[in-house]
C-alpha cells in the first residue's frame, strides 16, 4: 500500500512538473489586460553595469517582444509617449532590461516612423509607477555616437561622442538619478567644441516668411531660421560660441509661433523651452525653462542677435528679341 501510493504521488509529478515547466509567460503585444507581475518580467534582467548604445535602437526588434500600446499604458501614463510622438502616434515598443535596485528600471524602445527612442521607467517597491526619462534618441548625424550606463549607484549617464572636421573627437555626458520621485539632471558636459568653421545644417531650407533669416555676429555664434513644415512653425539652429570657447551651445528643431513676431521652441522629453522673438533688425532669445542639456554650466542661450544681409538672389538672364 506505502509502495503504491509512493508510485501514484510520483506519477502525478511526472504529470504535473512538465506541465508547469512548459508554462509560457503571457503576450503582451495583444489588448487584454495583463498583471504587473508579467509586464515587469517581460523585460529582460540585467545586473549594473548596464550599457547599450544607438546602435541598439536601429537593431530591428522580433514581434514576439513587442509590447502592444494598450498594455503599456495599463502601467504607464500615455501622456509620456504623447509628449514625445505626438497626440496620434502609438509607436512600437519593446523591452531593453530590467535593473532591481533602489526602484525597479525598466528600460525601454519606443520606434515609430520618424523617431526611435530608448525610456527608462521607474516603478517603486510596490510595483507602481513613479516617473520616466527619455535617456537617448537616435540622430541623423554621421559624426556622433551616443551610448547610455546604468551604474552600480543608480545613476544614468549618457555619453555623446562626435567626430570633428579635423579628425579630433569631442565628448559631452549628462548624468540623471532618481530623487524623490522624480529623474533629474545631476550634471552636464558639454561636448567639448573644437569648431573653427560651423556648418548650418538647414541653410538650404527656405526662407519665405517674414522673419526667417540668419543672425549672430562671427563664424561660430549663429541663429538660423527658416520656414517649418507648416504655417505656424518656424525650423531654426541655434549655435555660440562664449568667452573664447570657454562655453558653448547647440539646439537645432522647430519652434510654434504664437504671435506675429515671437515663436516658443518646446519638445517632449525636453525640458528646454527656448523662446524667440524677433524684430525687423533682430532676433532675441530666451530661456523660459532651463536648456542646460544643450550647453555649458555657465552660460546660456539668452541674447539678442542682429540680423545678417540676405544673401543677394541669383539674377535671371534677359533674353534678347530677334529683330
Amino acid at each position: 500500500m506505502f509502495f503504491s501510493r509512493i508510485i501514484l504521488l510520483l506519477a502525478l509529478t511526472g504529470v504535473l512538473l512538465p506541465g508547469c515547466k512548459n508554462k509560457k509567460k503571457p503576450s503582451l503585444a495583444g489588448e487584454d489586460p495583463v498583471a504587473i507581475s508579467d509586464f515587469i518580467d517581460f523585460f529582460p534582467e540585467k545586473k549594473p553595469a548596464y550599457q547599450f548604445g544607438d546602435s541598439a535602437l536601429l537593431r530591428k526588434e522580433r514581434d514576439s517582444l513587442l509590447i502592444s500600446y494598450k498594455v503599456f499604458t495599463q502601467f504607464v501614463p500615455d501622456s509620456l509617449l504623447r509628449k514625445t510622438f505626438g497626440k496620434n502616434v502609438k509607436p512600437k515598443l519593446y523591452p531593453m532590461a530590467r535593473i532591481k535596485g533602489d526602484a525597479t528600471y525598466l528600460f525601454t524602445k519606443a520606434v515609430s516612423a520618424d523617431k526611435r527612442i530608448a525610456f527608462v521607467l521607474a516603478l517603486d517597491k510596490k510595483d507602481q509607477y513613479i516617473d520616466a526619462l527619455p535617456v537617448l534618441q537616435v540622430d541623423l548625424s554621421p559624426a556622433t555616437q551616443q551610448t547610455v550606463s546604468f551604474d552600480k549607484g543608480y545613476s544614468i549617464t549618457r555619453t555623446v561622442i562626435r567626430k570633428n572636421a579635423d579628425g579630433s573627437l569631442s565628448e559631452g555626458k549628462d548624468v540623471y538619478g532618481l530623487s524623490e520621485g522624480k529623474f533629474s539632471l545631476i550634471m552636464t558636459d558639454a561636448l567639448d567644441d573644437k569648431i573653427t568653421e560651423l556648418i548650418n545644417p538647414i541653410d538650404t531650407f527656405a526662407r519665405k516668411q517674414k522673419y526667417t533669416a540668419d543672425y549672430g555676429s562671427g563664424k561660430l555664434n549663429l541663429v538660423s531660421v527658416r520656414d517649418g513644415r507648416k504655417k505656424d512653425r518656424l525650423t531654426f539652429f541655434v549655435h555660440f560660441d562664449k568667452n573664447n570657447g570657454a562655453c558653448t551651445g547647440e539646439l537645432k528643431g522647430e519652434a510654434i509661433i504664437k504671435s506675429p513676431n515671437v515663436a516658443e521652441y518646446r519638445e517632449g522629453g525636453d525640458p528646454c523651452v527656448l523662446r524667440f522673438t524677433f524684430t525687423p533688425s533682430s532676433v532675441t532669445l530666451k530661456e523660459v525653462e532651463g536648456c542646460g542639456v544643450h550647453r555649458g554650466l555657465r552660460c546660456s542661450f539668452d541674447g539678442t542677435f542682429p540680423r545678417k544681409k540676405d544673401p543677394p538672389k541669383p539674377a535671371t538672364k534677359k533674353t534678347r528679341t530677334k529683330k
